[in-house]
């Protein structure tokens, strides 16, 4: 942005001197322009999954741009009026509808033509169950929570879903960049094999266990759960942050001692207070299962594939899987 130098005159006003400083540190500084500078393609993702997805298949030509910052709870992320504003200069942006709204809004209002929505992308399924109750001793391989039902957007930890996400991010970041088609292809032809190559260890890592169900803090694996032949039992519904019911927490007793449960896991992005409150009313033990919404220094591992293979060796602990 080129900006002529001139006097301002002593009768302007403070506010339109603060003004003119914010439009010309917007325009300076954002992604948009750094990426151009770069010669690379300008990509919004709007939390830690679509980042990864973007980074691994964009590689070398593209700058990724993580809407959810380290350690924010993507459901309850706001955008800065300059995040607003830099998705509308973006090339290409891959999100996720339906779970982080603020987001849905801005990108709904950007006018960006090459858009990924990883919903779209694959099947999405209920994993919640009606307010008035559900019964919780069936085994019937998936998640069961309180509260709220409708689509569960948690479809990254299943690597089934998420290869197929994958292939979809491929075409929009093509779109946007075709002459880097053939490298974008090369590289998610080998992201989907190595999801491939997880999806078989889950199978096989899980097979000889001796429970199959375990209790979280919030609904978060209700694909993973369905995939692996396993039951998701969730303290509370799809949003971390809801609180269980009198009668939620005492059907999670019931369900414990009848399926032989030895662990009640947490997350790094969510408060663990209700999760060790229930573990030590139970005598049970606690252990971290991250749902990747985000890399933090807490997590145990540095990207999306060393965070699962680390939650498939606390499930197999806590499933006494062999």
């Amino acid at each position: 942005m080129n900006v002529r130098r001139r006097l301002i005159p002593a009768t302007a006003t403070a506010g339109a001197v603060a003004l003119g400083l914010v439009v010309l540190s917007a325009c300076s500084g954002s992604p948009a322009s750094t990426a151009k500078a770069e010669g690379k393609l300008d990509v919004m993702a709007s939390f830690y999954p679509m980042q990864f997805l973007a980074e691994e298949i964009g590689g070398d030509h593209v700058s990724v741009t993580n809407l959810t910052k380290p350690g924010v709870e993507p459901h309850d992320l706001e955008l800065s009026p300059r995040q607003t504003a830099s998705l509308s200069e973006a090339d290409a942006i891959i999100y996720l509808k339906g779970l982080q709204p603020a987001v849905d809004d801005a990108i709904a209002q950007s006018g960006v033509k090459n858009v990924a929505d990883a919903a779209s992308l694959t099947s999405l399924e209920d994993h919640g169950t009606e307010v008035d109750g559900h019964d919780h001793s069936t085994g019937d391989n998936h998640s069961h929570s309180e509260g709220e039902a409708g689509a569960d957007p948690h479809i990254w930890l299943d690597p089934v879903k998420y290869a197929e996400v994958a292939k979809g991010v491929n075409k929009t970041l093509a779109a946007a960049d075709p002459a880097h088609k053939a490298e974008f292809q090369k590289n998610t032809d080998e992201l989907v094999k190595e999801l491939g190559g997880l999806d078989t260890e889950f199978e096989t890592g899980l097979k000889n266990r001796t429970s199959d169900t375990f209790i979280t803090t919030h609904a978060a694996f209700g694909y993973l759960a369905e995939r692996y032949g396993l039951t998701e039992e969730a303290i509370s519904g799809i949003d971390p942050e809801s609180e269980p019911s009198l009668s939620r927490v005492k059907d999670l007793h019931a369900l414990a001692k009848e399926h032989d449960v030895s662990t009640v896991f947490f997350e790094t992005l969510a408060s663990p207070d209700t999760a060790k409150t229930l573990a030590g009313d139970l005598d049970l033990k606690t252990d971290v299962l991250d749902p990747l919404e985000g890399i933090t220094k807490k997590s145990k591992g540095d990207d999306y594939f060393e965070v699962m293979r680390s939650n498939l060796a606390a499930l197999q602990k806590a499933l006494g899987a062999k």
